[in-house]
């Protein structure tokens, strides 16, 4: 082996030996981190930098929300000038297929962000989002709203899946929470910003305006990610030193064990067992599935509220759209005060109980706040139904939301961390399939707007409550019973 390459090898260590896999039995130098203190390691980065590029990998998955929900507020001028039956069915579809395009996109950019990295599929994403967003701006019938609509979405669901495992990447289990919680509140607060502003663009503007608003504010942070986002995923960065260091020395056996996985196989075939994975999780992991169900009802009621909140306030209380749109306020600030505080609480339990356990910590030390937290949602879902009926004064619903906001913020986050914590370098997929699942309760709860509020009261009572208490129990049993669920975390 050539010694004397004028590349640096101070951040890689070298192990050499016999791949018996491979037909000629070459010799392969493998190339991993030197050690737990290696620069080149995401999780070594400077914190500003850490720091830097989850703000950025957040603000884009805030971004895609905030054009899923902005138009609500301008359903009647959208529906009046493209032809729309009012309150139709399709009316509230140029809503929520934006929606339904998550359900498709993480089964899809998830596992291609395993197999080629988290940038290029954040960043082509992005701008597959900012074209057919645009694009919807310019729709001038329904069904072209409807098509530009649904793509925009598919772009747009990139972060909601490859954002989690980007902050896996950077953050360690004990700095997690905190990281977790600013990427964890994107989702949640963007779909409720989202219509604060656009009730003032349907009361003073044009619908096109919300598109053309969103659109630039993309515009600007793609221009932004251009310059600051960097590769996180560990294999990913290792196939790059193996690359530079094969075409430096010309040298074909420098290889990493990722690589190494799927030598002699044909890509093809190694994307496709990449795109299978999400729905090989929903089917056959009960940690996802239970989760993607919890998370489904939650999101769905989300998506619900936002749907109906324009009605109640400008129908019931006959407010005008601006003004209607301020209680959206009430979701935004409950999933900020639920992401925030349970962030902290989240990272101190966790290094309280990894201290107890000899310094060790478990993906269940994440769930002593959800069993808190998940008593939140049908406390709140009662409250607000039940003023809303009664046409209370406006404080009293807008309280039943909040504490039903701060609960899917704390419940969102213990989820999303626990996934992080039990899948590791396969924690992008695990997310893309909850993520898919619960996309399609945001698509469809909105379309059949009517149930009870105690109703959904007690479905997040019988679903949420009981699941926290089940996996502390036995989630340790369910891991070792897995075979994609990780040690390394």
């Amino acid at each position: 082996m050539n010694t004397s390459s004028s590349l640096s090898r101070s951040s890689i260590s070298l192990a050499c030996d016999v791949d018996e896999g491979l037909s000629d039995h070459a010799s392969l130098c493998s190339i991993e981190f030197d050690g737990l203190n290696d620069p080149d390691n995401p999780r070594n980065w400077p914190k500003r930098t850490r720091w830097l590029v989850t703000v950025i990998v957040s603000l884009f998955t805030f971004i895609s929300p905030v054009a899923s929900s902005i138009s609500s507020p301008s359903l009647p001028l959208i529906a009046n000038d493209l032809n729309i039956p009012p309150g139709s069915v399709l009316e509230n579809m140029t809503l929520s297929i934006f929606v339904l395009a998550y359900a498709l996109g993480p089964l899809i950019w998830g596992p291609l962000s395993e197999l080629f990295g988290r940038l290029p599929i954040l960043q082509l994403s992005n701008m597959f989002f900012l074209v057919f967003n645009i694009a919807c701006s310019r729709a001038t019938t329904s069904s072209q709203l409807l098509v530009f609509r649904f793509f925009a979405g598919l772009g747009g669901s990139a972060p909601q899946s490859v954002g989690g495992g980007t902050v896996g990447d950077l953050w360690s289990p004990e700095e997690r929470g905190m990281a977790m919680s600013v990427y964890s509140l994107a989702p949640l607060i963007g779909p409720s910003v989202g219509p604060l502003v656009g009730g003032w663009i349907a009361e003073k503007l044009n619908w096109r305006c919300a598109f053309y608003g969103t659109s630039i504010a993309d515009g600007v942070l793609q221009v932004i990610a251009f310059a600051v986002l960097r590769e996180t995923y560990a294999p990913q960065i290792l196939r790059n030193k193996a690359k530079q260091l094969r075409k430096t020395t010309g040298d074909s056996r420098w290889i990493c064990k990722h690589e190494a996985t799927y030598t002699g196989i044909h890509w093809t075939t190694v994307i496709a067992r990449g795109l299978i994975r999400p729905l090989q999780f929903l089917c056959t992991e009960p940690i996802v599935q239970v989760f993607a169900l919890y998370m489904a009802v939650l999101y769905g009621l989300l998506y619900l509220t936002l749907t109906e909140f324009i009605t109640v306030w400008s129908v019931q209380y006959h407010q005008s759209p601006g003004i209607a749109g301020l209680h959206y306020l009430a979701i935004a600030l409950g999933s900020t005060v639920g992401g925030q505080i349970g962030a902290r609480v989240l990272d101190k339990l966790y290094r309280r109980m990894a201290a107890k356990n000899g310094g060790v910590g478990t993906p269940e030390m994440r769930l002593p706040l959800l069993m808190g937290s998940a008593m939140t949602l049908p406390i709140g879902l009662l409250i607000y139904g039940w003023t809303v009926e009664a046409h209370t004064f406006w404080l009293l619903p807008d309280i039943g939301v909040f504490i039903f906001s701060v609960g899917i913020g704390g419940n969102w986050l213990c989820m999303q961390t626990y996934l992080v914590d039990s899948y590791a370098l396969h924690a992008a997929s695990a997310i893309a399939g909850v993520v898919s699942f619960r996309a399609l309760a945001g698509f469809g709860f909105p379309l059949f707007a009517g149930w009870g509020n105690s109703i959904l009261a007690l479905i997040t009572l019988v679903i949420g409550c009981p699941s926290p208490f089940i996996f502390y129990a036995y989630g340790p049993r369910l891991r070792a019973w897995s075979r994609v669920a990780s040690v390394e975390r």
